[in-house]
């Protein structure tokens, strides 16, 4: 049985590897004796657990592109995707709406970091890939995924979606670990299609 955490604010069940509640998108605090200290080096620096120990599952291939979706830490030998640079030394890319909402609109990826999920300003969530008009039906979480420009390499991670990440219609992300994504995979969050441009 998996380890649940509740949310300080409004008292949701969530499971013990999401960051922030399913409900109300507040930042959840790790479950008892569950430490920075007592994750291992590698999930520290990568967010994953090794060997899916706890959860049983292991990662699955995708379908399509032949691709993986596998925590970083099992696509470390691929080579290194060198993404254009802009002046202020941070990567150029783009995320791509081509299913769902605004079919082509762009979301253009500066920085290293971004939220993506659905702007709510009654708890300060304002996400830099904000989906709330793209997803009328509300399957996308206020605070779904993050996407970070990290070593040269993008990754995504789901942040405990109620209704999951994915790249190339693989399988679920698991929530917690990253992923890496490359130019020209499709992600889907929630219902929302995008497609991940690295220029």
């Amino acid at each position: 049985m998996a380890v649940m955490i509740r949310c300080h604010s409004c008292g949701t069940d969530n499971l013990d590897s999401a960051q922030y509640c399913d409900q109300c998108g507040a930042r959840l605090a790790p479950p008892v004796g569950r430490t920075l200290a007592s994750a291992s080096a590698d999930e520290i620096l990568t967010g994953s657990r090794r060997a899916d120990s706890d959860s049983g599952r292991r990662p699955q291939k995708t379908l399509g592109s032949g691709e993986a979706a596998r925590p970083l830490s099992a696509r470390q030998a691929q080579p290194r995707q060198q993404g254009a640079v802009g002046s202020q030394g941070s990567p150029r890319a783009r995320l791509v709406v081509i299913r769902s909402g605004r079919l082509g609109h762009e979301f253009p990826l500066t920085g290293t970091q971004w939220l993506v999920g659905r702007w709510d300003p009654d708890h300060g969530i304002f996400p830099d890939v904000d989906l709330d008009v793209d997803d009328l039906e509300a399957n996308v979480s206020r605070r779904h995924a993050r996407i970070v420009f990290q070593d040269g390499q993008y990754l995504i991670e789901d942040l405990g979606s109620t209704n999951g990440t994915f790249i190339n219609r693989g399988a679920r992300l698991i929530p917690g670990r990253r992923y890496l994504i490359q130019d020209g995979d499709e992600l889907i969050v929630g219902k929302t299609f995008l497609k991940f441009i690295v220029e």
